[in-house]
């Protein structure tokens, strides 16, 4: 099936005006894609291509580093000197690859006591890079965390809900959004053989916990899409102007199986390969309920605090267990 992966310029909708025509018709696409597919490219996202250059450029300076280096930024799993579990660096004899795992830049040594969770720690990214890749880095985060917002808002305004109760769900300090880098170095041997077809991988089958995925992924490719009606597999094309969206498993649980988190996969790459998604991912203490998106909350309704469905559902990635 030939664009499988369907590309939507999404320009129309950065300005958060969703009344527009040509923004109505943005949306009926995001919406169509989520439903149908739970992947699409998006271009005119406003995120500059030299910006996305030069990210790349400091992670394959940082994963081309002394093992030294690297490991000044690992959890307390692999370097005992340091008190970080979710946030930094894994080497790839976890599962095949290494990682970066990068929260909120807003988080600083003198706020981080206010917030009670875990899962947001202060990383001394000075260890290991300089100023200026710290500080393109953190910008960054605040464009790409700007476009998952106004993408969220694009699905509040699907149900007929004021977007600002992406506020409620949504707050820097507080989000538990990761940007990360995974890299990909000569993989010896597959991670896996998919028992569906086969298929030799270099990133297990499996699906995102958080609202949904943006994902630059470079020109090697390699990222596969399973198709829910026929269970085949696509390819993810290549195109250096997009960024690449999917659904995830909180997503899913807000609208109520609307829109399914959706099975993905990398295929088994002999040379080195690097992608860079950004997990879209609410605050810590929100309270997830089924009415959020859909209808009026009751007041016995149950709801999952965020960090509660995060936790369970990191169990299933090996990288996680710390």
């Amino acid at each position: 099936m030939k664009n499988f992966i369907p590309t939507i310029d999404i320009s129309s909708l950065l300005d958060a005006n969703f009344d527009s025509l040509v923004a109505k018709r943005a949306i009926k696409k995001i919406e169509k894609a989520f439903i149908e597919v739970g992947f699409f490219q998006v271009t005119g996202h406003g995120i500059n291509f030299k910006e996305i250059n030069n990210i790349c450029k400091i992670g394959n300076y940082f994963f081309n580093s002394s093992k030294k280096k690297k490991y000044k930024l690992a959890p307390k799993k692999w370097n005992k000197k340091n008190n970080n579990v979710y946030r930094g660096y894994f080497p790839n004899s976890v599962n095949g690859k290494e990682g970066l795992d990068l929260g909120d830049f807003k988080i600083k040594p003198s706020n981080i006591k206010k917030y009670k969770s875990p899962y947001i720690e202060y990383l001394n990214l000075n260890k290991s890079l300089n100023k200026i890749s710290i500080q393109a880095l953190s910008k960054y985060f605040d464009d790409i965390f700007s476009l998952g917002e106004i993408l969220f808002k694009s699905v509040i305004w699907i149900y007929k809900k004021d977007i600002k109760i992406s506020k409620f769900a949504f707050s820097r300090y507080k989000t538990l959004s990761t940007l990360r880098f995974n890299y990909y170095p000569k993989q010896t041997k597959p991670v896996e053989i998919s028992k569906q077809d086969g298929v030799a991988l270099g990133c297990e089958t499996h699906v995102d916990s958080g609202i949904f995925t943006i994902l630059y992924q470079d020109k090697k490719g390699g990222l596969q899409v399973q198709n829910r009606k026929n269970q085949k597999w696509y390819d993810v094309p290549f195109n250096k102007q997009a960024l690449v969206v999917n659904t995830g498993l909180a997503l899913e649980y807000l609208s109520k199986g609307k829109f399914k988190a959706t099975n993905h996969r990398v295929l088994w790459n002999k040379t080195k390969r690097m992608s860079i998604p950004f997990f879209f991912e609410p605050s810590y203490d929100f309270k997830m309920s089924r009415s959020f998106l859909n209808g009026k909350q009751k007041s016995k309704e149950k709801s999952i605090v965020f960090q509660s469905f995060l936790k369970n559902s990191l169990k299933k990635f090996i990288e996680y267990q710390r």
